[in-house]
């Protein structure tokens, strides 16, 4: 199982107001971090953190899931 990003719940409940072009930048910043999460952490299902079984990513508005290899988007605002 590789690493990968979704929203949650759903797209309709976290981008149902967003902008086509606000939508794009953020699949595409979200593709950008499942590069990272899997250059950093190749066994996500080993994690052997703090305890936490979800970690803050360093992005607002989302978190990181590395036991289940995933990057959950939570909220898309857009200004």
């Amino acid at each position: 199982m590789t690493w990968s990003w979704e929203y949650h719940p759903d797209e309709q409940d976290v981008a149902a107001e967003a902008a086509p072009a606000l939508l794009a930048e953020v699949e595409q910043r979200a593709d950008e971090l499942v590069r990272a999460a899997e250059a950093c952490c190749l066994d996500g299902t080993g994690y052997q953190g703090p305890g936490e079984a979800m970690r803050t990513a360093a992005v607002a508005s989302g978190f990181f899931a590395p036991r289940q290899k995933r990057i959950y988007i939570c909220q898309v605002i857009g200004l």
